[in-house]
């Protein structure tokens, strides 16, 4: 398969040297669920070298309406496995692996030096995991939590996950189009730092739809 006819829209907007830049690069997304499959249809096939994928979980009837990695027939599947299954089924130039077991163990056990880590989980304590393995392996992080219509997302870099309040919180319900919504700003976010672009680091965006339906974006500073 040709390479510059396969990324050929890619190429025309940001250059074939970007384009190749993009095969030395590696992503860890943490988490294959709503935000996870998304932005494994959003990065898997965007020319990233390595996209791994890290989850315990297996697939449950519920999931599917909203996790667009995956169909009936994978119900009771490891997500994990899915979804790299899914990102090497649509491009041939991508590595990726799937590492079926909690960020705990994975964060002792690889070897990999990602060039950016993807917070696609449902709970706060493991994105303190995250953050403390990103901090201490000098990598930065996107974090993104979607509940109902409003999402937030954050590229961690000199600040920390750790000004946040660290309790379980399971959402109340989800807008299955805001997952995919949060998960494009977030993948927008990674493509533009993996290819060098500007991005606006350690600014918490918070997105939602008021009352009316009229889509709001506040942002607020971090604390370095």
């Amino acid at each position: 398969m040709n390479f510059n006819h396969y990324f050929k829209r890619q190429i025309e907007l940001w250059g074939e040297e970007k384009q190749n830049y993009l095969q030395n690069k590696s992503i860890a997304i943490i988490g294959a669920g709503g935000l996870g499959s998304s932005l494994a249809y959003a990065l898997g096939s965007s020319g990233i070298g390595r996209v791994d994928i890290v989850d315990f979980d297996r697939v449950s009837l519920h999931n599917i309406h909203r996790q667009i990695a995956f169909t009936l027939d994978n119900e009771n599947e490891y997500k994990a496995s899915v979804v790299s299954r899914v990102i090497k089924s649509k491009s041939p130039f991508v590595q990726s692996d799937a590492f079926v077991m909690g960020f705990d163990e994975f964060s002792q056990n690889s070897d990999i030096k990602y060039d950016l880590i993807l917070d696609a989980t449902d709970n706060l304590p493991s994105r303190e995991l995250i953050n403390k393995y990103a901090k201490d392996n000098n990598t930065p992080w996107i974090y993104a939590s979607v509940e109902e219509f409003n999402g937030q997302i954050c590229f961690f870099d000199k600040s920390s996950f750790g000004v946040f309040n660290i309790s379980n919180h399971t959402p109340k319900g989800i807008s299955a189009p805001m997952v995919m919504q949060i998960a494009s700003t977030q993948a927008n976010m990674a493509i533009r730092y993996l290819i060098g672009l500007e991005i606006d680091r350690d600014k918490l965006y918070y997105i939602f739809y008021n009352k009316s339906g009229e889509l709001i974006t506040q942002k607020f500073g971090m604390p370095i």
